[in-house]
């Protein structure tokens, strides 16, 4: 990876929150930050085809924002023409994270939840992070874990980032005692839970962790959990979709309804 934090902005409250959270994170990291707009024309109603003043001075706001959170950070900024997902599918590939607002203005399509987002985690090539309110740099790292090996790639952003924020973690699985196969019982899942974080706690020794099985409807389990967290972990699988229990619904719920910024990382698959 470059180095390198890129934000999707459009001037909304949202996209100024995904400023501030990409700004610590470029901090955290000692990466640059890229702060980018991404449009196609007509950009919006009140500009004109010729006119794109507005557009980088939008672009060059949020930037001096980001300074002001994070004055150490090197801050680059660019308006670039085409779909924002698209475009930070591009810029991803020299990222270590792209960061998007979970409500946008209609700049910059990418700042919606939902099937974009999950379209925009299937084709990057890095993590990408949707801020949901106020970031805050106090509280756990959630990591929901489905024990697939296509969750691998997750458990280990989670634990790196737990360490760069010196945060603990808390492990979740969500299960629904009465549909999981006959004989499985709540041992078997905390197994699945140990297995998956086995070898990531001798490698972040300084970062505590917590295990917890989540009995109930999946969707309601892991937004309550993301309550009092300062990030949510999830996988997704590299073709696109959530891998195990995030799939579809369960998926644009935690998107749109979590209480904290949630974390998509594609798998290699």
């Amino acid at each position: 990876m470059g180095k390198q934090v890129v934000v999707g902005v459009d001037g909304s409250s949202s996209c100024q929150a995904a400023v501030e959270a990409a700004a610590r994170e470029a901090q955290w990291r000692g990466a640059r930050l890229r702060v980018v707009h991404a449009f196609s024309w007509p950009a919006r109603p009140r500009y004109t085809h010729t006119d794109t003043a507005p557009l980088d001075d939008l672009t060059h706001d949020a930037a001096d924002h980001a300074r002001t959170v994070a004055p150490d950070v090197e801050v680059t900024e660019a308006v670039v023409t085409g779909s924002a997902v698209s475009v930070l599918s591009a810029e991803s590939q020299t990222a270590d994270l792209v960061v998007v607002g979970a409500r946008g203005s209609g700049g910059i399509v990418g700042m919606l939840p939902g099937s974009t987002a999950v379209s925009l985690a299937a084709h990057t090539q890095c993590p990408v992070m949707v801020v949901h309110g106020e970031p805050t740099d106090t509280g756990r790292v959630v990591l929901a874990v489905d024990g697939s090996p296509m969750g691998e790639r997750a458990v280990t952003f989670a634990f790196a980032e737990a360490a760069l924020r010196k945060a603990p973690i808390l492990a979740v699985h969500a299960w629904l005692p009465d549909y999981a196969p006959a004989g499985t019982g709540v041992e078997s899942v905390e197994r699945l839970l140990a297995q998956a974080l086995a070898g990531h706690t001798e490698k972040y020794p300084d970062v505590v962790v917590s295990q917890q099985v989540l009995s109930g409807e999946p969707r309601e389990t892991l937004i309550e959990a993301s309550k009092n967290a300062q990030l949510m972990v999830v996988g997704a699988r590299g073709r696109g979709g959530f891998a195990g229990l995030l799939l579809g619904s369960v998926s644009q719920a935690v998107l749109h309804h979590a209480h904290c910024p949630v974390t998509v990382v594609r798998s290699e698959a």
